[in-house]
């Protein structure tokens, strides 16, 4: 236990895996909402989403390489022994539908909205959120209890790197923000060029009848 302590190992790897599942609960619920009422809150979805990116990536490290600590025979991982079953079946098809819901989301916002990414986006939302539902049940207790641990007050005593996780941590939140930003002038404009283009559309329809009557 002291060697685990002394150089961090998989309890750092767990309290930082905890700490971005911690925020990303919450940032995702959020986005997760936006989905209901997508049409007058799709600026708020593509914002978040974009947002969302550096975070995930993290979340996505801090388990893939737990991953390739554990099968790469490393001896601390061992000794913490594999997840369980059903989430080791369950997680290769939840980080390839967080990859392709994201990239999905992402061409999107770059080729326009509708087509075959749209479907691919709405498909892949699907399957990635009733993998996520089991995901959250199995983890929310170990998530509450431990995402804010390394912000406590002397925990450099329990858990060796508890500055360099806030740093990362603080880092993805900060770079999701900063990428969020940067290009909200060109979110803004692709939600106006899609307005613009569902009122064409709407407004094609009675010019068409006139022409047809005519």
């Amino acid at each position: 236990m002291t060697d685990q302590i002394r150089r961090a190992g998989p309890p750092g790897n767990e309290r930082l895996t905890t700490s971005v599942g911690l925020i990303l609960l919450v940032l995702l619920i959020a986005e997760t909402l936006t989905t209901l009422t997508a049409r007058s809150l799709l600026p708020v979805h593509l914002f978040l989403g974009l947002l969302l990116l550096p975070p995930v990536a993290l979340k996505l490290a801090s388990t893939g390489w737990r991953f390739l600590r554990y099968y790469a025979g490393d001896r601390l991982y061992r000794q913490e022994g594999p997840p369980r079953l059903l989430l080791r079946l369950l997680a290769p098809v939840l980080v390839a539908s967080t990859l392709v819901l994201f990239g999905s989301g992402i061409a999107l916002a770059v080729v326009g909205h509708g087509g075959v990414w749209f479907a691919v986006h709405i498909v892949s939302f699907g399957v990635w959120g009733l993998l996520m539902i089991v995901h959250v049940l199995v983890y929310l207790i170990r998530t509450l209890r431990d995402g804010t641990a390394d912000w406590h007050r002397r925990v450099e005593r329990v858990v060796v790197g508890a500055r360099r996780r806030r740093g990362a941590l603080g880092g993805a939140v900060l770079a999701g923000v900063i990428l969020a930003v940067a290009t909200y002038p060109a979110q803004q404009g692709w939600v106006s060029h899609r307005g613009d283009r569902h009122r064409d559309g709407l407004g094609s329809a009675p010019n068409f009848a006139m022409r047809v009557n005519d």
